[in-house]
């Protein structure tokens, strides 16, 4: 672990918190801005609602969803490592409110399932075609439903005919911005 793998929380019951994370292959964490941004688009309607956060890595979203009131936090990491140190995090924390499965998460998202989330956190590692694959995956699993967002870091921009070919027409892109070589969205189906 580098100095540099750490990250602080930024708003809520754990803001100025640090954490840190283990190196690992296509982990980038979700930078502070951008995880601001992020929170800022979703402030009135986050608190007391269920994130699944599909690529958890440094746990960045995870936590910060947790810290701003999430009524429970669903987080998938591959990377057993990455998890260990996830879960030492959670230990800490002693919330029952978060939960890490060390697991591939398109594996995870063939399961069956029992709840639906409001809010799809979906931050893969670049290059990898992993926005596409988990898209139809959440679509196929019935993880979502009207009204549920998802929100989408990416290489690449998303446009409403990606989401089409992807997920269905009855998905909208609500916001969208880029920060450096990193584009992200906020989308709502419809």
């Amino acid at each position: 672990m580098t100095n540099s793998n750490t990250f602080q929380i930024i708003g809520g019951e754990y803001r100025g918190r640090k954490f840190s994370f283990p190196d690992a292959d296509g982990l980038r964490p979700t930078p502070g801005k951008v995880r601001e941004t992020l929170f800022n688009w979703i402030q009135f309607e986050s608190f007391d609602k269920t994130y699944l956060d599909l690529f958890a890595g440094s746990g960045a979203l995870s936590f910060e969803a947790l810290s701003r009131g999430a009524k429970q936090v669903t987080s998938i990491e591959k990377n057993l490592n990455t998890f260990q140190s996830l879960e030492k995090h959670r230990k800490l924390l002693k919330s029952a409110k978060i939960t890490f499965f060390n697991q591939d998460t398109l594996v995870f998202l063939k399961q069956k399932n029992t709840e639906i989330f409001d809010f799809v956190l979906l931050d893969p590692p670049f290059n990898k075609n992993l926005v596409s694959k988990a898209l139809k995956a959440l679509k196929n699993g019935n993880f979502v439903t009207i009204h549920s967002k998802i929100y989408i870091e990416s290489e690449f921009k998303i446009t409403q005919s990606f989401l089409k070919e992807n997920f269905s027409e009855k998905i909208e892109i609500i916001k969208q911005k880029q920060s450096g070589a990193v584009n992200y969205c906020l989308l709502e189906i419809l």
